[in-house]
């Protein structure tokens, strides 16, 4: 059966007309589709004969919420999907003052094995289609009752290693016969799979890349990131270097500020030459403590200090706010918690 949300509207409408549907049922098709619905049968304008033959040769499938945490402090919703096949993916919606941005999956587990995500426990388990995370984007809005006007690639799994799913989902989230969002207001972050940042610009997408940067040596980075192993930051910061010349986008670096191991001083200021070689935007962000990790966040004289370094030199840069501190707001520990709970 084929992933009919994972279809573009113009391939519903070559697949309708190949099979002797009229033509104007993919267009009902695709504006229902773009709603979020469960099943066809909720495709009240088509014809029973038509709901029960798309029934037959198209799969549907709703995510279900096995959990949903909402954030007393600031409005914050963490939902756990239940996928068709039992697995289970978290997606978060977030409040800004420009929006509300939604957080989401785009792997079942990861296999970046990063010394300090949650996500990572388990290692992968597998890719996710287009239709699961534009489904993340639609239940969501849907569920909260909130309007999606942001969307980043940041939860649990690396985008860059599900590399043609993941260019599928922004062709349907950006169409705007589907969710019509311009990917500007997109971000997609990567540990550093620098082999497809040449695919990733020849898409010509004017979407924000936000590497993972975390470490601006190679010691601390391949400690904490196998994927800067076999790579090195010097080669991350050439492909950065390439892709801002290929795309006119500029490049933001994550840095999640960890107590004793990436907050001194000397990272700060090599941070700075790191960020300058790229004309990159530094996004500071205050770890969130994950049970499983020795990690900790950086404290506020360090968070401080390390700040002052980046203002004197110029640098570009924004403190991640920290929502969602009272609901599991790190990636992976809500699904974590519930595979943990599964295994007894």
């Amino acid at each position: 059966m084929k992933d009919i949300l994972s279809m573009l509207p113009e391939e519903i409408l070559a697949d309708f007309r190949e099979k002797g549907f009229p033509a104007f049922r993919a267009k009902q098709v695709s504006q229902w589709l773009a709603k979020g619905v469960s099943s066809f049968d909720e495709m009240k304008n088509l014809p029973l004969e038509l709901r029960t033959r798309l029934a037959e040769e198209y799969s549907l499938y709703r995510p279900e919420v096995l959990r949903k945490q909402v954030s007393a402090k600031d409005g914050t919703i963490k939902y756990l999907w239940g996928l068709s096949d039992g697995n289970a993916v978290e997606t978060v919606v977030m409040k800004y003052r420009y929006g509300n941005t939604v957080c989401i999956s785009t792997q079942v587990g990861c296999r970046q094995g990063c010394a300090f995500c949650a996500s990572t426990i388990g290692g992968l388990v597998r890719q996710m289609e287009p239709s699961e995370m534009l489904n993340e984007v639609l239940f969501s809005q849907k569920d909260s009752g909130e309007t999606i006007s942001h969307v980043v690639l940041m939860g649990t799994g690396e985008p860059l290693d599900n590399f043609d799913n993941v260019m599928r989902f922004l062709r349907l989230l950006n169409h705007p016969e589907v969710f019509n969002l311009s990917l500007r207001h997109v971000s997609l972050s990567t540990c550093g799979i620098i082999e497809r940042f040449d695919d990733l610009a020849q898409q010509d997408l004017q979407l924000t890349l936000a590497v993972s940067l975390h470490a601006p040596d190679d010691e601390t980075r391949s400690r904490l990131m196998p994927a800067n192993r076999g790579r090195g930051v010097d080669a991350l910061m050439k492909a950065c270097r390439d892709y801002t010349e290929k795309t006119g986008r500029r490049v933001s670096f994550e840095y999640a500020m960890i107590d004793g191991v990436n907050d001194t001083l000397p990272h700060a200021k090599l941070l700075v030459e790191r960020a300058r070689s790229v004309g990159a935007h530094v996004n500071l962000i205050p770890l969130n403590h994950v049970e499983e990790s020795r990690y900790g966040p950086s404290t506020q004289g360090h968070m401080k200090a390390f700040i002052k370094v980046l203002e004197d030199s110029g640098v570009n840069y924004t403190v991640r706010r920290r929502l969602g501190g009272d609901i599991d707001a790190s990636c992976g520990q809500l699904r974590r918690k519930f595979e943990k709970s599964r295994e007894k």
